[in-house]
C-alpha cells in the first residue's frame, strides 16, 4: 500500500482548487468574447484555445528537456492519451459550451457538476470501491451549494429540453474522464506532455469538422486579449495545475474541488461585468466553502490512500 501524507494531500487540493478558480475566471472571459463578437462560436473558441494551449505546453516540455515524444513509443500510454482527448478534453470543453448554447450557463454548470457522481459510480462498478462518508457528504453539500448559486433556489428552472440534457451529460462524463484517465500516465510522462498531446489530439479532431481558419472571424485587440487570458490562464496553467494535482489526490477529491469553479465564476462576473449578486449566491458560496473544508480536513488518520490498481507500473 502507498500513502500520501496530509501535507501532500493539501498541496494537491490547493492545486485543484486554483485550477477550478481559473476555469471559473476564464468562463467569464469566454462569455465576454461571445457578447463582444457574435462570430466567435463555442466550436471556434475550443479549436483555437486547444491548439494554442497544446503548442505552448509541448514547446515548454521540450525546452525543459522532458522529451515530449517519448509517450508515442508506449502503446499503453497512447491508448490512454487518445481516450483522454476524446472522452475527457472534448466533452469537458466543447460539450459544456454546447449545453450553454442550447440551454443556459446555470443549467450547464449543474449538469457538468454531475461529474463527481460519474466518478463515484465508476469506482463503485469497476473498482468495487464504495464512496467514503466524507466523499458522500462533500458530494451532496457541494452540489446543493452549486444548485443554489446557479438557480437562486428556483428549481422549476431545471425543466430542460432533451438536447440540453444530452450535451450536459456528455460534459459530466468529460469531467469524470478528465480526472480518471490521465492519472496513470502523468507520473511517467509529466503533466506538460500528457495534457499538451491530449489538447493537440482533441483540438485537431475538432478542426477536422470545420477548420477554424476557414471560419470568418475578425479578431479585435480586445478579443485577442481575452483569448490570450482564456488560453494561458484558463487552459495552459489551469489544466497543468489540475493534472499535477492528480499526483497527490484522488479523482473524486479533485472533481469535488471543481466546486470552486461556479464560485469563482460568480465572483469574477460581479467584479468584471457587474453582475448583481442575490442572497442565494452568498448562501450557495458559503455551502460550497463548507463542503471544501469538510473534504480537505476530514482525513482518516491524516493519510489518504492511493488505489493500488492505479499505481501499478504500465506495460507496453
Amino acid at each position: 500500500m502507498q500513502f500520501i501524507s496530509k501535507k501532500h494531500f493539501i498541496f494537491g487540493a490547493i492545486l485543484a482548487s486554483c485550477a477550478a478558480t481559473m476555469w471559473g475566471f476564464s468562463g467569464v472571459t469566454v462569455s465576454m468574447l461571445f457578447k463582444l463578437n457574435s462570430a466567435m462560436t463555442p466550436l471556434w473558441v475550443c479549436q483555437v484555445r486547444m491548439l494554442a494551449a497544446a503548442i505552448i505546453m509541448l514547446v515548454l516540455c521540450q525546452v525543459r528537456g522532458e522529451h515530449p515524444f517519448k509517450v508515442w513509443h508506449d502503446r499503453f500510454a497512447l491508448v490512454k492519451l487518445v481516450a483522454y482527448a476524446f472522452l475527457g478534453l472534448v466533452p469537458v470543453q466543447f460539450c459544456y459550451f454546447k449545453t450553454v448554447e442550447y440551454g443556459n450557463a446555470p443549467i450547464a454548470t449543474i449538469l457538468q457538476f454531475l461529474g463527481p457522481f460519474v466518478i463515484t459510480l465508476y469506482y463503485l462498478i469497476f473498482k468495487r470501491q464504495k464512496p467514503t462518508v466524507t466523499e458522500t457528504t462533500g458530494l451532496v453539500i457541494a452540489f446543493l451549494g452549486t444548485l443554489l448559486i446557479v438557480t437562486h433556489g428556483h428549481l422549476n428552472q431545471l425543466a430542460v429540453a432533451p438536447t440540453v440534457i444530452f450535451w450536459g451529460f456528455l460534459s459530466a462524463i468529460g469531467v469524470a474522464a478528465n480526472a480518471i484517465i490521465p492519472r496513470e500516465i502523468i507520473p511517467e510522462y509529466g503533466a506538460l506532455s500528457v495534457t499538451g498531446w491530449g489538447m493537440l489530439i482533441a483540438g485537431g479532431t475538432l478542426n477536422l469538422y470545420q477548420p477554424f481558419w476557414q471560419q470568418k472571424v475578425t479578431v479585435t485587440p480586445i478579443d485577442l486579449g481575452l483569448l490570450l487570458i482564456t488560453i494561458l490562464v484558463g487552459t495552459v496553467i489551469a489544466f497543468l495545475l489540475y493534472s499535477t494535482s492528480l499526483l497527490y489526490i484522488l479523482p473524486t477529491t479533485a472533481t469535488l474541488l471543481d466546486a470552486f469553479e461556479p464560485l469563482s465564476a460568480t465572483f469574477f462576473a460581479v467584479l468584471l461585468v457587474h453582475t448583481h449578486l442575490q442572497r442565494m449566491d452568498f448562501i450557495g458560496g458559503a455551502i460550497i466553502i463548507l463542503a471544501v473544508v469538510i473534504i480537505t480536513t476530514n482525513i482518516p488518520n491524516l493519510l489518504v490512500k492511493k488505489a493500488p490498481a492505479e499505481q501499478q507500473t504500465k506495460t507496453n
